[in-house]
């Protein structure tokens, strides 16, 4: 990721404080900068929150998924814990690192997957009994637990005893205690006692298995599961995989009937901005983060007019092809950058089509931490979705062979 002023892979370099909005349906919005919006449908949600200095998108956009999903469900409005699915994930991710002798990424990024398999496997808790803030900050920052965690799983790979002993696991799992927090085995919520799986089973009504993951390459069949080959899948998530229009299609429909979804995308491109827009202008950028300012002073003022661009109003973008896709994806210019919570859409004031976005960066710009990603960046951008699977159309269920 190559947005200094915003983040650090999906990392937030500011720490913002969150704040809940809600917005009615069909409320225009009319903001400096020239982009009037009107919301055609925007389902609830729980506050915006944030990530901070961490790199957990991925279980914060989903937990959000989630909540919406159990409110979908007729539950209470809840916020659940990502820093609970963040240590178990951690714990996970370092058993396969050593089985597979360092062999695989390790890290802070994730996928939603990671969240549905540590519910099921783990269950859940409560954000305001687990907020993972146990290490002296008011604020998520994981510099150091990252750096901490992979020296030490770096060091057991290494095996300097040429026989792994049984104690490495023990003091890993105590680093996680230490700046974490010991995750509960029993609490109390709302005059009742649970643990994380009572809790996931008995307040939730959510079922993992009920949420399957869509993508759209070329590289492997259409209407076939295949595992996404993107260095956070870790975990090895299997994506059904939907020629784009039929996936944008699925997508569209999906917020009609009331089910939202959980959105990987890259978030390095020009058209994604910090004001909240992301968008695909038709217009070819030169990339010259990598030039030598003699380089930029020599270029023609029609040249340098080339590489700027003003997102101050709605304009024209480029048309989104399979091919364009693959190609950004083979190129490794479309990476997994970020998760984000897809919760509405909207139009333009010249009727150009939007998802409404939630992030987890707290409330940094003037949408107050939501954003507005037009259709054709979804489709050019978009690696994953996670989505119930009853959100898809008959035909398409079909297709992939679901029930």
């Amino acid at each position: 990721m190559k947005k200094k002023f915003v983040l650090v892979g999906c990392t937030l370099v500011a720490s913002i404080l969150s704040v809940s909005v809600l917005f009615a349906q069909d409320e225009k919005k009319d903001v400096k900068g020239g982009y009037v919006f009107t919301d055609l449908k925007r389902l609830p949600a729980t506050v915006v929150k944030s990530q901070d200095r961490a790199g957990t998108c991925w279980s914060w956009s989903t937990v959000s998924f989630l909540e919406t999903e159990m409110m979908r469900l007729g539950k209470d409005s809840i916020s659940l814990s990502p820093m609970y699915i963040v240590w178990n994930t951690y714990d996970a991710k370092a058993d396969k690192y050593v089985k597979m002798h360092g062999n695989v990424n390790f890290g802070q990024g994730g996928a939603a997957a990671d969240v549905t398999w540590a519910i099921k496997t783990y269950g859940i808790v409560p954000l305001s009994l687990y907020n993972g803030l146990n290490y002296g900050e008011s604020v998520h920052v994981h510099g150091e637990l990252d750096a901490v965690l992979k020296a030490y799983v770096d060091v057991i790979v290494k095996n300097p005893n040429k026989k792994i002993s049984t104690a490495w696991k023990r003091g890993y799992d105590a680093v996680l205690d230490a700046y974490l927090g010991a995750k509960p085995e029993k609490f109390s919520f709302k005059g009742k006692e649970y643990s994380p799986q009572s809790f996931y089973k008995k307040v939730t009504g959510l079922n993992m298995d009920d949420y399957i993951s869509l993508t759209s390459f070329t590289h492997h069949p259409f209407y076939k599961p295949f595992i996404l080959e993107i260095p956070d899948n870790w975990i090895g998530e299997v994506s059904y995989n939907l020629p784009i229009d039929e996936l944008m299609d699925v997508l569209d429909k999906a917020l009609d009937k009331g089910y939202t979804f959980a959105w990987g995308t890259d978030v390095s491109e020009k058209g994604f901005t910090r004001d909240g827009i992301a968008v695909v202008p038709d217009k070819d950028f030169t990339n010259m983060s990598d030039a030598e300012i003699s380089k930029w002073v020599a270029l023609s003022q029609k040249e340098k007019d080339a590489q700027l661009y003003t997102f101050d109003k709605p304009g024209k973008e480029k048309v989104i092809t399979q091919e364009m896709r693959q190609i950004a994806f083979d190129n490794q210019e479309t990476t997994d950058d970020h998760g984000m919570h897809v919760v509405g859409k909207a139009v333009d004031q010249l009727g150009n089509k939007y998802f409404i976005v939630k992030n987890s960066w707290g409330t940094y710009n003037k949408y107050d931490g939501y954003l507005y990603a037009s259709y054709p960046f979804v489709a050019y951008k978009t690696t994953t979705v996670m989505i119930h699977k009853d959100a898809l159309p008959k035909d398409i269920k079909k297709k992939l062979n679901l029930k």
